[in-house]
């Protein structure tokens, strides 16, 4: 069965998930970490790859990412994902694939979804259950989106920086954000699209995308068209 073409437009931003083989382990310590963040950094710039906001868990990674070219983000995951295996396996004495297939990749609307998918990612060792708090993961861009120390390899999207007009303002209302008590409301919209690699967004972007690419993007409902007037399931 032929591989499901990418939906990839330049300049817009996409959620990507990464996991390892069989759910194994992708980092055995923090020096693998490091070499992943350099290697993704290198990768990104290279690409000219944006990106906004990053976790890294123990067996798969979440990113917040804008290309802006139509390719960047899938040369930019290549090369990385290359460079970290190969580092990977001389460092652990290891051999074979590392990643569980290609990389997810959903298309989100930056004015409807953007900032909920920056507190997924965010917050994912919360929901994971490793971290009290998304502030307590060491292996996180909310370190950086606080300004709780200097992230290099962070660009603050557009949306974020619309939250508030100075600095100090957008951070008091993006930690307010991480804190929401609502915040699981999104889950399982945001799991549903990045599963099956659809955009995420309203009516009105998604008719957007489907006329910039010249096909359907919106999840279908599961199952069989009805026959028309039947009320029964076609069999084709």
């Amino acid at each position: 069965m032929p591989r499901q073409a990418r939906l990839m437009l330049a300049g817009q931003a996409y959620h990507v998930i990464q996991r390892g083989v069989n759910k194994g382990a992708i980092f055995i310590d923090d020096i693998d970490r490091q070499l992943f963040l350099h290697l993704l950094h290198s990768a990104f710039l290279k690409h000219h790859v944006a990106l906004h906001a990053y976790v890294l868990m123990g067996n798969h990674i979440h990113l917040l990412a804008t290309p802006s070219t139509q390719q960047g983000l899938a040369g930019a995951m290549r090369m990385q994902g290359n460079n970290y295996v190969q580092a990977f396996n001389q460092r652990h004495g290891r051999s074979g694939p590392l990643w569980q297939g290609r990389f997810h990749s959903s298309m989100i609307d930056s004015d409807a979804y953007l900032l909920s998918v920056y507190r997924y990612i965010e917050r994912n060792p919360v929901r994971a259950g490793i971290a009290m708090s998304a502030e307590d993961h060491p292996w996180s861009s909310v370190h950086g989106n606080l300004q709780r120390r200097n992230d290099p390899m962070l660009t603050l999207h557009p949306a974020f920086k619309a939250l508030a007009g100075t600095a100090r303002q957008r951070t008091t209302l993006y930690a307010e954000f991480l804190r929401d008590v609502n915040a699981s409301a999104d889950l399982p919209a945001i799991r549903n699209h990045s599963a099956r690699q659809r955009p995420m967004g309203d009516a009105a972007f998604l008719r957007m995308v489907e006329q910039t690419l010249g096909r359907p993007v919106a999840i279908r409902k599961r199952g069989r068209p009805r026959k028309e007037g039947t009320g029964e399931a076609e069999t084709t």
